[in-house]
């Protein structure tokens, strides 16, 4: 928890600040105006998540060395780092493909990226 508390300490009140006009909370309003890059609530959370995910996986390995490999519908040997890859990918084209066809919002895309993970965690 000591490693995570800097994160935590920068990102939530960075969140805090992400208020619109009417003051009512933002997921697309600016976090830090004028940086080089839009840090949002959204891409905070985002990047949250994948660092998160990344470290959880090394608490598994570190736990439970060798990454559980194991024969799958795809007919590759896959490990958890490459099951939690192959579920980010897709991921990432399901949302393309869901912005591309139906737009926003991205309520639909989201449940089909995590019946994708579900799937491949159980099957891949």
């Amino acid at each position: 928890m000591r490693r995570f508390a800097p994160i935590l300490l920068f990102a939530l009140p960075a969140a805090a600040h992400a208020q619109n006009a009417e003051g009512g909370f933002s997921w697309t309003d600016p976090l830090f105006p004028g940086f080089w890059m839009a840090w949002t609530p959204a891409t905070l959370a985002f990047f949250l998540f994948i660092f998160g995910s990344i470290a959880f996986m090394g608490v598994l390995e570190w736990r439970n060395p060798g990454g559980a490999p194991r024969d799958g519908i795809l007919g590759l040997r896959t490990t958890r780092g490459d099951r939690l890859f192959i579920w980010l990918l897709g991921s990432a084209y399901i949302f393309l493909a869901w912005i591309g066809i139906f737009g926003t919002p991205l309520w639909g895309g989201l449940a089909l990226a995590i019946g994708w993970g579900v799937f491949c965690f159980w099957k891949v």
